[in-house]
């Protein structure tokens, strides 16, 4: 059996496109069995300071997917090439 593929969201509270995004990824995350990790940007100095003012960001494996808005077409892409 293959391991379940992790996203990790780069997201913090009080972000309405950290929760549009997270909204956006329920689908995407359904339709390809993928686990969502949500991480606190602001809980990590390092994140903090990588990601501040880009957040909502989509990471696998610490490679940017896409951020601040759910690009659906190119995640859905780079998830059928890795599987």
């Amino acid at each position: 059996m293959r391991p379940v593929t992790k996203l990790t969201l780069v997201s913090r509270r009080y972000c309405h496109l950290c929760t549009e995004m997270a909204a956006a990824l329920e689908t995407l995350a359904a339709d390809f069995g993928v686990a969502i990790e949500v991480v606190d940007v602001d809980a990590d100095a390092a994140l903090e300071a990588l990601y501040d003012e880009l957040v909502p960001v989509l990471l696998h494996d610490g490679h940017e997917l896409c951020h601040y808005f759910l690009d659906a077409s190119k995640v859905r892409d780079y998830l059928s090439e890795i599987r």
